[in-house]
């Protein structure tokens, strides 16, 4: 019998796949032919879905993409044998878009029934919470800070003293929270993962439990992930019949539970402490910090909240050990960076390089260019707050300290490609519209801020007393950036400022999308 492998995932099935899947069912039935369909997660490679991979005794190999109507042709073919037809990608692992990239946190995507845990586990999976459960909470927390594992979610905080702060602060209820309320624009590696490798993000969770002395764990999911939602409840399911969670977790003794949590639809709960809000069941408001939510979290209690890439990397350092996760990557910036590939570009997708590449080589080298075939004119790194970079910052090595240094970040590792169309000026002025829609309006920088820039920009792009608003923009740029009460308002002005600096033509009137630098 021969396994025939066809995504699942949210961006495959909406590319198609549930309909390629249903007529390769049809057709093998109509020919006799002896055919396992296995519903696997996507390897992120977008632009090739659907992807479908048989294996054959080459190893496995593929097609892509493949629409309902190659079928019939690929069965005329030789399919599902390889093949030649116009969708013959020869072996997966000699595509080069694959092959040149260093995965460690998606290892498994795409290889595996993502709900299987007999899969999960021929790969390597729960081989990092064997190691945990033979450890004490304080040497797991040491492994993860020796790894300099930081936190994926955008602010990069070191995971290791998150983790030791919590361990540290003496409670009878401890909790961890996973934050995948993924709203940045042009990511949906958290999604990815859930919908191809949810074991390993409950794996991680566990493992933080052990360490930190937690005994309930919370997913807090974005609404709109409704096969994520799928996935993640089968596979804690799965899990507590295995004895991986509950209690007793692998005769060890220790317990741990893990619900998830339909996220309130706003992007605001992205940020931790209205996160924590929303789980609470109130509406979904910042917080005053201190006291930061490592001592006084979910319900008053110690909680650890990382992102789902972060508690994902988790067990990769407990598998594989401290310094081989460490050896990727420059700098402070340890491990890998999972790049999502978003916008005007010609192969859209997940790229998981060590840190340090440049955002130039991944543009060019994985993402092709533009999808127009038009030059590249700015991209934006870290979601809607993030800045427009011009191509004299493309060379610009993708870490947390050098972005950092070029007033930029990286975030969650999102990266919107523009061609020379674009209206940079509009682009400045939907950050601020972006701040005003989403923002929870507790304080008054970022309400009223920035409604204030929606208004400002529009006057600047109409030559209304130019100057005099260029000069007031600056001014409530800085009064958000020192006074909101959290990155929702402190970030906005980091995409206007950095349009403002490197295409500042784009704002003068009659201009439009005139290129400038």
């Amino acid at each position: 019998m021969v396994k025939v492998f066809i995504p699942s995932d949210t961006t495959a099935c909406a590319l198609g796949a549930d309909e390629v899947a249903a007529e390769i069912a049809l057709h093998s039935e109509q020919r006799g032919l002896q055919v396992e369909i296995v519903r696997n997660g996507s390897r992120g490679a977008f632009w090739l879905e659907p992807l479908v991979e048989i294996d054959s005794h080459l190893g496995r190999i593929a097609f892509g993409p493949v629409g309902v109507n190659d079928v019939f042709d690929l069965f005329e073919s030789g399919f599902p044998e390889p093949c030649e037809h116009p969708t013959y990608m020869g072996k997966v692992a000699d595509i080069g878009w694959l092959k040149y990239q260093s995965r460690l946190t998606f290892a498994r995507a795409g290889m595996t029934d993502p709900l299987s845990l007999d899969d999960y586990r021929q790969h390597d999976g729960y081989s990092g919470l064997m190691r945990a459960l033979t450890m004490s909470p304080a040497d797991i927390v040491e492994e993860i800070t020796a790894s300099g594992l930081r936190g994926r979610g955008g602010a990069a905080f070191p995971t290791g003293i998150k983790w030791r702060t919590v361990l540290d602060t003496a409670a009878e209820q401890k909790y961890v929270a996973a934050n995948a309320d993924e709203g940045d624009s042009g990511t949906f590696a958290d999604r990815l993962l859930m919908e191809a490798d949810p074991y390993q993000l409950i794996e991680g969770m566990t493992i933080c439990a052990m360490a930190v002395g937690a005994t309930e764990g919370f997913i807090y999911l974005r609404s709109e992930y409704p096969r994520a939602l799928h996935a993640l409840k089968q596979a804690i399911s799965n899990a507590a019949d295995a004895n991986l969670l509950g209690n007793d977790i692998g005769g060890s003794g220790r317990h741990f539970d893990i619900q998830v949590r339909v996220g309130a639809g706003a992007y605001i709960c992205g940020e931790e402490t209205s996160m924590l809000e929303s789980l609470e069941g109130k509406r979904g408001l910042v917080r005053f910090k201190p006291p930061l939510p490592a001592i006084e979290g979910l319900f008053g209690q110690p909680t650890v909240v990382n992102n789902v890439l972060t508690l994902a990397g988790v067990s990769t350092v407990l598998a594989k050990g401290a310094d081989y996760y460490r050896d990727y990557g420059t700098g402070r910036s340890r491990g890998t960076l999972t790049v999502q590939l978003a916008g005007n570009v010609r192969y859209g997708g997940l790229v998981e390089l060590p840190f340090g590449v440049s955002l130039r080589d991944l543009v060019e080298e994985f993402g092709g260019g533009t999808a127009t075939g038009r030059p590249v004119h700015a991209i934006q790194v870290g979601g809607p707050l993030g800045a427009y970079l011009p191509e004299s910052q493309w060379d610009t090595p993708m870490d947390y300290e050098a972005f950092a240094a070029a007033g930029a970040m990286l975030g969650h590792g999102g990266v919107v490609v523009f061609d020379d169309s674009v209206d940079m000026a509009q682009q400045a002025q939907f950050a601020m519209e972006f701040c005003a829609l989403e923002s929870c309006g507790k304080c008054t920088p970022c309400r009223i801020g920035s409604v204030r820039g929606v208004e400002l920009i529009d006057k600047i792009r109409q030559n209304d007393n130019r100057q005099g608003n260029l000069d007031l923009l600056d001014e409530l740029c800085e009064t958000m950036e020192s006074g909101s009460l959290c990155a929702m308002g402190g970030l906005t002005p980091m995409p206007v400022r950095s349009a403002l600096k490197h295409f500042n033509q784009a704002f003068e009137a009659g201009q439009g999308n005139e290129k400038h630098d």
